[in-house]
């Protein structure tokens, strides 16, 4: 039962991860009231969204118990878990398979992200939903079924870190885990109205994967959010494949710094790409009010970014799906048989199979040619503004497979995940910011894509944005404190 004024209760819902953290620190609320509100409010307005699918509210009382008020960052302050990716000891890992949640498959420790979690003083409620293996800009597993996206609830959130974003947009915890392997942070944030940063290749630790793709982080309603957590875990461990260097500063610290003007470029992509007029526009827009704001801004073309050599991401993506697949059966302990599997990831996983080890060598050397391509086109610039998905939100059953011929997806799938997949395999860091809206009341984010290792420049140019467009004030039509 809260213990605290109940007039609170709708102050928390709109309250980001910092506030509640400020709250806590104050002793105004307590790390156990703070979880229990959040968790109230799970129950409540979460069967409007489907967006989490594992609670364990005692483990989570206790630890918020523990917490010692201002002894980290975000200490106290509830908190989700994307189902892929950094976990904790203790929780589900079904990565969105049947398999693997019938038989409850867990981890045993925690992973290095999910630790750093812990140490920055996020109290864990529980798990949100994706996409079995992350692998679509879309939550509607077969597993956990579809999660709604707050601002229209017959539209999907994106993907694959829709269940967080949901659930932030809604108001049921203030930050969530996202990862992203083609867009799956930026997408949901562009499609839920949040603030979604894809960082620099190393920044944030991942010792267990070889990928050039993934970066984890958070989705957030706040850029100092955003900045504050990714003080709380950036770092590369000694194992990591990819290291960086620290950064100058306390990336919290450029919220709020002067930006010095910038050479930024826009690209919009419209004519062959089928990229919505509306993204195209929010683009634009955003790249004239960099310019009033005194940048150098021109537009460029998307030859080399998204013409023919860039094919080679998308092959190489699919053929992931193959060992992505076999890594599901080694969790499970056995192979997992076709009806175990979601048809798109099958047939991908068989498609992707048949190419030769030789194939898979050549294919990546062809994508690091284009790599190499893509950083001396962007090299004459600072930042790199794009619209973040190619469409507004979509509904759930436009973004369903044909049951017959699900691998048809891919054409819808391609261009949501147009302009985020590209920045994945070169490595920048990419954030979006939701500045815009549609006719329909739909979130339209933006992408600001930076310089190699150059974090700061984003977050100190996000913050900026965030002034001149806030977006604080808007609420979605499902939300906790509406």
């Amino acid at each position: 039962m809260l213990s605290y004024d109940a007039a609170m209760t709708d102050d928390l819902a709109t309250l980001d991860a910092s506030g509640h953290a400020e709250l806590i620190a104050s002793g105004a609320l307590s790390p156990v009231e703070a979880v229990d509100a959040a968790l109230e409010r799970i129950e409540r307005v979460d069967p409007q969204l489907n967006a989490v699918i594992h609670l364990d509210a005692d483990a989570a009382r206790a630890a918020a118990a523990r917490i010692e008020p201002g002894s980290a960052p975000f200490a106290g302050v509830p908190f989700l878990v994307k189902d892929i990716g950094a976990t904790q000891a203790g929780l589900p890992y079904w990565s969105g398979n049947r398999a693997l949640q019938a038989m409850d498959h867990r981890l045993g420790d925690d992973t290095e992200l999910g630790a750093r979690f812990r140490r920055a003083g996020l109290v864990t409620l529980g798990k949100t939903n994706l996409p079995e293996l992350g692998s679509s800009p879309t939550t509607q597993p077969l597993s956990n079924g579809p999660t709604n996206n707050p601002w229209d609830p017959t539209r999907s959130p994106a993907g694959s870190s829709g269940g967080s974003a949901a659930a932030v947009a809604a108001g049921l915890v203030p930050m969530a885990h996202a990862n992203d392997g083609g867009g799956s942070t930026r997408l949901p944030a562009a499609w839920c109205g949040l603030v979604g940063l894809k960082t620099t290749r190393g920044r944030v630790p991942n010792p267990d994967t070889v990928s050039r793709l993934i970066s984890e982080l958070v989705v957030t309603t706040t850029v100092r959010d955003t900045a504050g957590l990714l003080d709380a875990v950036q770092g590369s461990t000694p194992a990591d494949l990819y290291q960086l260097p620290s950064p100058e500063r306390p990336y919290r610290d450029e919220v709020g710094r002067d930006v010095e003007p910038l050479r930024i470029a826009v690209l919009v992509a419209d004519g062959a790409h089928q990229v919505d007029a509306e993204c195209s526009s929010a683009a634009r827009s955003a790249g004239e009010l960099l310019a009033q704001m005194g940048h150098d801004v021109s537009e460029v073309g998307d030859d080399v970014l998204l013409g023919g050599e860039s094919s080679v991401n998308g092959r190489l993506w699919m053929a992931g799906l193959t060992r992505r697949v076999q890594h599901l059966g080694q969790m499970a302990g056995r192979p997992l048989t076709e009806d175990e599997v979601e048809p798109y990831n099958w047939a991908a996983a068989q498609r992707g199979g048949a190419m030769t080890a030789a194939e898979w060598v050549e294919a990546e050397e062809d994508q690091q040619a284009w790599v190499r391509k893509v950083f001396a086109w962007l090299a004459p610039y600072d930042v790199l503004v794009t619209p973040t998905a190619g469409c507004p939100a979509l509904t759930t059953e436009e973004l369903t497979p044909p049951a017959d011929t699900p691998w048809k997806i891919s054409k819808t799938y391609a261009r949501i995940g147009l302009f985020t997949l590209p920045f994945n395999v070169t490595g920048h860091p990419a954030i979006s910011l939701p500045l815009y809206e549609s006719g329909a009341g739909l979130p339209i984010g933006v992408q600001f894509v930076g310089g190699f290792g150059r974090e700061d420049r984003l977050i100190r140019l996000a913050a900026h944005l965030e002034q001149a467009l806030p977006w604080a004030g808007r609420r979605p039509m499902v939300h906790a404190a509406a």
